[in-house]
């Protein structure tokens, strides 16, 4: 025997079933936003890891090229 689609219960049951599934789908959409976002989020992370590290290198550089230089005119003062 089929199920009155008329009857009360069984309206009750699709409108429960559609609301599952459309609180179902909400939670995908968000979960792949998420994931997008938190990969932008990574992207940008490691971009500004990069550009600090390179900002970092640059200035160990100078220091350590002004001392070579000081080092140098240092020599070359004790020197005359």
């Amino acid at each position: 025997m089929l199920p009155n689609p008329f009857c009360p219960l069984t309206t009750a049951k699709v409108l429960a079933l559609k609301a599952t599934v459309l609180v179902l789908l909400t939670l995908l959409i968000k979960a792949r936003i998420q994931v997008a976002a938190g990969s932008a989020l990574g992207i940008f992370l490691l971009l500004l890891q990069t550009l600090v590290f390179l900002a970092v290198s640059g200035v160990v550089v100078l220091a350590a090229g002004s001392a070579v230089l000081y080092t140098a005119q240092q020599r070359k003062s004790a020197a005359a």
